[in-house]
């Protein structure tokens, strides 16, 4: 008997209908023949009175993919063996059909796929043996045949889990404490199933959340993904297969699933489940029969109590909280949402893995349905959990959009309401949010400009939060990148220049944001004009000028990547600055001939008048200036002393190099042609090129959105400006509108925003500010504001007990400096602690005030010793070359041959923050101030920043920088962290080392070098000049009235300089060995005064103690009036081999320990008698 036509027509009726959703089928063989061991199982119709068989393997060809079976019936395992059997063999011969044919018979488009369900399928449509089963049993096993239970036991639980599971709950013996409750109670219990506020449905609740937390807790996350995150269908049959699982083992019976899940019917929650079960019985009836209201089950306050007990927890190394999926089930309570939120805020605030694994538990239809409500208590919460979302996930963006909840975060940006805040203030995290939505997201931007982000963001620029002033300004920035509507709604309400002030913010990441916002203002605009260029010409020399001196290399990386804009945009004018400086400086690209018809090929018109003056800071640079300005300016970038940025100008320096070069080449091979007139197509094809490959990730701050261009850009040969690199001279478009009309007004709709045409010019270089600014977030939000952080909040941190642990370290080693400062003049200061080998003879050395560490400096280098660990760490300052390509393009210029740098020597040394994790701070005699990060034995040493500590780049009062043998001199202020630096310049500059800025310029009074420098506990400090002169400034005073008293009774320079800790006394020396005594308090002469000798080569003075150090043949020690203490002979040294004339002396800030440097390449360190 062939099989039921019914059954056929039935299943392929259904997956035509269903298209590419998935189809049910569900079996119930009870009263049938069981199924065979060939795979069939047995239907009947109308038309014959027996059964007739069914072949799984035409089930399967009927039924498609993708389908979910259910088989109610005994020997069920039978059928999934079957199944799977033919599954394979469907898949077999599908490929032989595809070998054979060539075609793609049976594949269904994908597309179609995603485009009409909800939800892919798990795989190909024609995947057969990845469709989903439900077996009541296994292949050995028959149903239970209980009359107290439905006969149907296994559909019952998929269809009514609740009243199923009642109902086997009253069969248990735990249900003995309500011997009242009988099946017909059950059946009239109250309520419905989708209303958590009744009885029935808040179990319905219950359940929903205890199976989704047993799979959470079983299941691979890939696997809970699939089946209980992807189909609603199907997350709910397997919850209620967890139940079958639970309800037939007990009968003996092992249900079946295809994918196979993890036993779970012994979890622990399930006791969870029993318990609201009995609660809910044991008033159920008085409920029915006296009417008495229902009172909600404490399950879910008990869980979010459980999940609190986890989040309170120290060690950050343990496995997820199994409470997790329990916690977004209470979002959909107003009861305990407010505090549901809380601890997930808590949760997320762990970092990525904690955001990754909420993701994955399914948060985020959760989170994003909360944005619509008006609770304003809930606010602080949802703003800081999608912080936490959006940096971990960027693309989450496109569903704040598709829902508009990016109006909640624009309100919650202008809420300046005073309310408690969660974590730090909510205004940072939806200044965050919204930066996060308008990221390379042309519809998030058409949205959030339509919203007034630009006026929104403008108004709080001034807020005292530096946080919030940095995303604001960074939220800007994305705004407007690569999108002129912006950019003109930033001009209406001048941005830019409410955006200058932030160039000089005392916090370095609020500038580096300021600098990025201005550089995507400038490159936003692809369709030039003069409106357009002039307004890009003066926020790039307002850029320039501002923050071309900041002592912070992020600031100074920023810079480059924006003024860049400027190089890609006026190409033409900066490869003829660049031909025009080559020439002038006797640099032959070509014979004279073909550099003037070069000049003509790239003749460029400016503006329509020459005498156009843009005004720039305080001077009135004109057009052409400005571009010669910011060519010096990139070339002295490109030499600057952090590596990173030197990199970046370099890079953007040689692109303006190659395009001169290629068309210098072009010129010159055209020498037949020179009279004719330049060709616009070639002109292109050289200038208008696609600049170098860049390399980095597609995160990094770019300033620039791909967009897909099949043209590419070049200059304009005629218009307006012809410097500029519009789309009209390559894409024939039409012409440019006149100036007054180059401002145009928002589109009406973001749809229509993103239909207008828009070009984009690929960067040359890139930076990692955006990527390095987002990765806070994704932190712990302790880090968000590490200056604020209270680490007593937090004891048991690592950082916490490792800070305590330094503290008691210094207060040892004061305690033992003040007892050997009280017998100084007893003791002997001659016994050799320590002693070593150097590669050449020690200029400089330095002991650290807290570690066993000595810092030794000769040449261009400091090596730092330390003699506990046995750790040597090497400072050596990266000499810059230049690249093949830079080589090539200069090959016949010999440009670097001709400019070779003197050789550059250390000049100063000291410690700084060497009571926390110290740092060392080396300047040299380049005016170059480096800061190096000592080797632990973690990682290795490294360099933490550089900058020029006197040199200007646009000062007209510039210092010298040679690479003389007095070089720049430095002191360090802990308290204030402040550095003064100071050589042949006319002023001692002072520099803010954590707002990483020039604090000011105080005038020395004096036209001969500051050799040394010392600094008092109170901000004092002294300059020893090279004419003897010693000059006291006191800091805290305006510049020009900070000096308040010269000394002038040296005649020689100034060999050196201590100002003393006592914050009263003076103590100089110079070349000629006179030793005074000064008390600054008496401004008149010296207190006392005496002659250590002849041919002093080193002198130190204690900072503390009344001793100084001098080194002619022998060291000796002196007390301040003059009289010998103790001589160090020097003649037993290393080895027993005598060491050479001492070269340098330095005392321990504390204790009485003496370093020393000798001639024959040795140092040492002496300490007093320990007897």
């Amino acid at each position: 008997i062939r099989p039921s036509k019914t059954s056929k027509k039935l299943c392929t009726s259904l997956r035509r209908n269903s298209k590419e959703e998935r189809v049910l089928f569900h079996y119930n063989g009870h009263g049938v023949p069981r199924p065979t061991v060939n795979g069939e199982i047995w239907v009947f119709n109308r038309t014959y009175t027996q059964y007739i068989p069914l072949s799984i393997y035409d089930l399967q060809t009927w039924m498609g993919a993708p389908s979910i079976y259910v088989y109610d019936c005994s020997n069920a395992g039978i059928i999934v063996n079957s199944f799977n059997t033919f599954a394979e063999q469907h898949e077999k011969e599908l490929e032989q059909m595809r070998a054979r044919s060539g075609s793609t018979a049976g594949h269904s488009d994908p597309e179609a796929a995603n485009r009409n369900s909800p939800s892919p399928p798990i795989l190909g449509a024609t995947t057969y043996k990845n469709c989903i089963q439900l077996a009541a049993c296994a292949a050995n096993q028959i149903l239970p045949m209980n009359p107290q239970l439905p006969a149907d036991l296994f559909t019952s639980c998929l269809t009514t889990p609740i009243r199923i599971a009642l109902k086997w709950f009253i069969l248990q013996s735990t249900s003995k404490l309500v011997p009242h409750v009988t099946e017909d109670l059950i059946d009239r219990i109250p309520g419905q199933l989708n209303d958590r506020r009744t009885m029935l449905g808040e179990l319905n609740w219950i359940f929903t959340a205890i199976t989704d937390t047993i799979a959470w807790n079983t299941l691979p996350r890939d696997l809970f993904q699939k089946l209980f995150r992807q189909d609603l269908l199907v997350a709910s049959l397997f919850r209620n297969f967890l139940l079958a699982e639970r309800i037939l083992r007990s009968y003996d019976c092992t249900p079946i699933s295809s994918p196979p899940l993890p036993q779970s019917y012994r979890h622990p929650m399930w006791s969870a489940w029993d318990l609201a079960l009995d609660l809910a019985l044991s008033q159920l009836p008085d409920i029915l029969e006296k009417n008495k209201r229902f009172k909600h089950s404490p399950f879910f306050e008990e869980q979010l109590t459980a999940f609190q007990v986890w989040l309170e927890g120290s060690s950050e190394q343990r496995s997820p909280p199994e409470q997790l999926p329990i916690v977004l089930q209470v979002l959909l309570s107003q009861v305990h949402r407010l505090r549901a939120l809380e601890l997930l805020g808590h949760f997320l605030d762990l970092g990525p893995w904690a955001v990754n694994l909420a993701l994955s538990v399914g948060i985020f239809p959760y989170v994003l349905k909360l944005l619509q409500s008006l609770a304003k208590e809930l606010r602080p919460f949802l703003v800081f959990i999608w912080a936490k979302i959006l940096a971990v996930d960027g693309t989450c963006q496109i569903d704040l959009i598709r829902d508009q909840g990016h109006k909640y975060f624009l309100a919650a940006l202008q809420d300046t309401s005073p309310c408690p805040g969660f974590k730090g203030n909510h205004r940072i995290y939806a200044a965050f949010v919204l930066a996060s939505i308008v990221h390379n997201f042309p519809i998030g931007q058409a949205n959030a400009l339509q919203g007034q982000l630009v006026s929104i963001c403008l108004d709080q620029l001034n807020d005292e939060n530096p946080v919030l002033r940095q995303w604001l300004t960074i939220c800007l920035g994305h705004l407007w990148q690569n999108y002129e509507q912006a950019r003109w709604s930033g001009v209406r309400d001048n941005a830019n220049e409410k955006l200058y002030p932030l160039l000089s913010d005392p916090i370095p990441e609020v500038r580096a944001a300021a600098v990025y916002a201005l550089g995507t203002f400038i490159s936003s605009v692809t369709l030039r004009s003069d409106h357009a260029n002039n307004i890009d010409r003066s926020t790039a020399m307002h850029l320039f000028n501002t923050v071309c001196n900041d002592m912070s290399p992020l600031v100074r990386m920023e810079l480059i990547a924006s003024l860049q804009w400027m190089v890609r945009f006026f190409e033409n004018q900066f490869v003829s600055v660049f031909l025009q400086e080559t020439a002038s400086g006797g640099h032959h690209v070509a014979a004279n001939h073909h550099y003037h018809s070069l000049e003509r090929t790239i003749n460029i018109k400016r503006v329509s008048s020459t005498s156009n003056i843009i005004s720039v800071g305080k001077n009135s640079v004109s057009v052409g200036s400005i571009y010669q300005k910011l060519w010096n300016g990139l070339n002295a970038l490109a030499k600057d002393p952090f590596p990173a940025v030197a990199a970046m100008a370099q890079k953007v320096v040689e692109h303006v190099g190659k395009q001169g070069y290629e068309l210098a080449k072009e010129a010159t091979t055209s020498e037949k042609c020179m009279s004719l007139p330049p060709s616009p197509n070639t002109r292109i094809n050289y200038l208008g090129g696609e600049s170098p490959p860049i390399h980095g990730h597609l995160n990094q701050s770019t300033h620039h959105t791909p967009l897909p261009s099949k043209k590419k850009l070049g200059p304009i040969t005629d218009g307006a400006d012809p410097s500029s690199m519009a789309s009209t001279a390559t894409l024939n478009s039409t012409p440019q509108p006149a100036p007054d009309q180059q401002m145009p007004p928002p589109p009406s709709t973001p749809q229509q925003a993103m239909l207008q045409p828009a070009t984009t010019v690929a960067p040359i270089v890139t930076t990692n500010y955006i990527d390095w600014s987002v990765s806070f977030f994704a932190r712990p939000s302790k880090f968000l504001n590490e200056g604020k952080l209270n680490t007593a909040s937090d004891q048991n941190s690592t950082e916490y007990l490792d800070r305590q642990s330094r503290c008691l370290r210094n207060r040892i080693v004061r305690d033992e400096g003040r007892e050997q400062q009280r017998r100084a003049v007893f003791g002997r200061l001659d016994t050799q602690s320590w002693s070593c080998r150097t590669q050449h003879t020690p200029t400089m050395v330095k002991l650290n005030p807290y570690d066993d560490q000595i810092a030794v400096a000769y040449k261009d280098r400091v090596i730092l010793q330390d003699w506990s660990t046995d750790i040597t760490s090497s400072f050596i300052p990266f000499k810059q070359q230049p690249s093949q390509q830079h080589q090539s393009i200069f090959l016949d210029q010999n440009r670097f041959q001709s400019t070779l740098p003197a050789p550059v020597t250390v000049s100063s040394l000291d410690f700084i923050n060497a009571h926390d994790v110290g740092l060392v701070l080396v300047a040299y005699s380049d005016s170059v101030i480096r800061v190096w990060r000592p080797a632990d034995a973690n990682r290795e040493s490294a360099l933490v920043t550089a900058w020029h500590g006197l040199f200007d780049f646009n000062s007209p009062t510039t210092a010298k920088v040679g690479t003389s043998e007095l070089g720049l001199v430095m002191a360090w202020h802990q308290k204030s962290q402040t550095i003064m630096a100071a050589g042949e310049a006319k002023y001692v500059r002072l520099w803010d080392a954590e707002r990483e800025m020039k604090v000011c310029d105080i005038p020395s009074g004096t036209d001969t070098t500051i050799i040394k420098l010392s600094c008092a506990p109170n901000g004092i400090f002294a300059a020893g000049c090279n004419d003897g002169s010693v000059r006291l400034f006191d800091r805290r005073c305006a510049p020009a009235e900070a000096r308040f008293a010269t000394f002038r009774e040296h005649l020689n320079p100034i060999l050196t300089v201590c100002l003393r800790d006592d914050c009263e006394s003076l103590v100089s020396a110079c070349t000629t060995s006179t030793v005074r005594l000064y008390d600054i308090r008496k401004t008149a002469s010296s207190v006392q005064h005496w002659s250590a000798g002849s041919d002093v080569s080193a002198m130190s003075i204690h900072s503390s103690a009344d001793i100084v150090a001098c080194a002619t043949s022998v060291i000796t020690v002196y007390g301040l009036d003059g009289t010998s203490l103790n001589t160090i002979r020097c003649n037993e040294g290393f080895m027993g081999t005598k060491k050479g004339v001492t070269s340098c002396l330095s005392f321990h800030k504390h204790k009485l320990s003496l370093a020393a440097g000798f001639n024959d390449n040795t140092a040492a360190v002496f300490v007093t008698d320990r007897k």
